[in-house]
């Protein structure tokens, strides 16, 4: 383990409550309460969660509290307020909002627990449908076969680290936790944003990409922890750049747009954005697709030695999308010189990726990760890669799993931006970007954001998922999050219940 990480698997960040003023009135259920209301005060003394309040020396009670209320199922219970008012006034049902937010991948439940998490820190059941989406395949037709709870467990007890170096060269990184942050340029979120994520990957112990926008001079305090991306259109790379970072990161494709490069449209390439990437303000940019320098296994070669010329220390990761010969990109990535191999599936992505790339080219994550494990372990080099996932992992299970299928860590990315507010509403690239702050270059709206603020939240959400990482192992009778890699026999598939995954 490298001196500079190794304090950091002695403990882990303290939980501080985050609560977000401009998310505590999203609610699930909608109470209603007509003029026929005569405030009698029914509804507030039988409610045992507080929804109806009056205040003291008040005649009227005051508009429920719908954040509070369980909603149409507690009409079993005899204290239900709907079957209960005189007057008939009050009636529930779904909340608009809540109906509205959210996508099949990101339902409204999801959201809302993890902003549940970000808030408190506390964890949710392995079994929580809240870590289910409602796409109707991936991770969400996978569940573990768990044994019944052995009661309590002491969280010290159980190891989640992981080497990121598994080669003779190069520094010996090892992370506290199965994951670190995934690349979000400097002009697809806002520097606030990116300032949150160093935080947090610095409060954790592990790291976070810069994206490929460039390396802002706000992230140089945080740079042992900060991953270098080295993308097709080179923006913003520098050689001081590559000579500070721990680690490099060269994006050869990413898995929600394979065969196409980056794109920032012209009102998120502000004249700060633009000074960064050498480029001229209020232009669309372009990334090419691929890196036009390089065809080949040798050319690969060459590429990371010419990042190792600059920085001899750094740990090399290949980024590369889940093509369906991904096991022979892998393998040539060993030979290159490649440390981490970082398989990216097409369920990634923020709104600022194109539709007809989504989910309609890259082999989906769950099939690349076992079937280039399986590959690097009948070449006998699997134990020389440290093999990493990515491509729409919501939650501390989706990381599970991905590990079971043969993964040594994950990366996450949009997971962070729903810590912070995110309602997967899809503007990050219309206009002035995202409503709420995050993914914009807007000068007033990314005051939305308070890094410290974000930095917590993420630290909350990430100590809400090693506590459930913890449970599982506790569950399965493992001590560290090793011994899951490559466990498929404990996963089953929902519509193959009898037959085992990746098999």
């Amino acid at each position: 383990m490298a001196e500079r990480s190794g304090h950091y698997m002695d403990s882990f960040p303290e939980v501080s409550l985050s609560p977000a003023e401009r998310l505590q009135f999203m609610n699930r259920f909608s109470v209603k309460r007509s003029d026929k209301c005569i405030s009698c005060g029914m509804c507030e003394s039988l409610c045992p969660y507080g929804v109806h309040k009056r205040v003291e020396g008040h005649t009227k009670i005051l508009p429920p509290d719908d954040r509070k209320c369980m909603g149409p199922s507690c009409d079993v219970n005899y204290f239900f307020c709907v079957a209960n008012c005189p007057t008939g006034s009050l009636s529930v049902g779904p909340s608009d909002n809540y109906q509205s937010m959210g996508d099949p991948r990101w339902p409204a439940e999801m959201i809302l627990s993890t902003w549940r998490q970000a808030e408190s820190g506390r964890p949710i059941a392995l079994d929580d449908p809240a870590n289910i989406g409602r796409s109707g395949g991936g991770f969400d037709k996978l569940y573990f076969r768990l044994p019944e709870s052995q009661g309590r467990f002491d969280p010290a007890d159980f190891d989640t680290s992981v080497r990121l170096n598994r080669r003779g060269k190069g520094e010996q990184i090892e992370i506290p936790v199965p994951f670190y942050g995934g690349g979000m340029s400097f002009g697809s979120i806002s520097v606030h944003t990116m300032l949150a994520r160093a935080k947090a990957a610095e409060m954790l112990g592990t790291f976070v990409s810069t994206g490929e926008g460039g390396y802002p001079d706000a992230l140089i305090p945080f740079k042992d922890h900060i991953v270098t991306q080295i993308a097709t259109g080179l923006f913003g790379v520098r050689e001081a750049t590559i000579q500070r970072s721990r680690i490099l990161e060269f994006k050869y494709a990413q898995g929600a747009k394979p065969g196409l490069g980056g794109h920032l449209l012209h009102d998120k390439n502000t004249p700060e954005v633009a000074r960064m990437r050498e480029a001229v303000p209020y232009t669309s940019l372009f990334s090419p697709f691929p890196f036009h320098s390089v065809y080949s296994v040798e050319d690969h070669k060459k590429h990371l030695d010419w990042a190792l010329a600059i920085n001899p220390k750094a740990l090399i990761s290949v980024k590369v999308s889940t093509p369906n010969d991904v096991e022979m990109v892998s393998v040539g990535s060993y030979y290159a010189g490649a440390h981490i191999v970082h398989l990216d599936g097409g369920y990634g992505g923020t709104g600022a990726a194109p539709e007809i790339a989504k989910k309609n080219i890259a082999m989906p994550i769950e099939y690349a990760i076992p079937k280039v494990h399986r590959f690097l372990m009948n070449e006998g080099i699997r134990d020389e890669v440290t093999l990493v996932a990515s491509g729409g992992l919501r939650t501390a299970m989706d990381a599970a799993k991905s590990i079971a299928l043969g993964a040594d860590c994950v990366v996450i990315g949009t997971a962070d931006l729903v810590a912070l507010g995110c309602v997967r509403c899809g503007n990050c690239e219309s206009g002035r970007g995202c409503p709420r702050g995050i993914a914009t270059t807007d000068p007033e709206l990314q005051q939305m954001t308070h890094s410290d603020w974000g930095a917590q939240r993420i630290v909350n959400m990430y100590s809400s998922w090693k506590l459930q990482w913890c449970e599982l192992l506790h569950r399965l009778g493992m001590k560290g999050i090793s011994e899951l890699r490559g466990r498929t026999d404990l996963l089953r598939h929902a519509d193959k219940q009898a037959k085992e995954v990746g098999k």
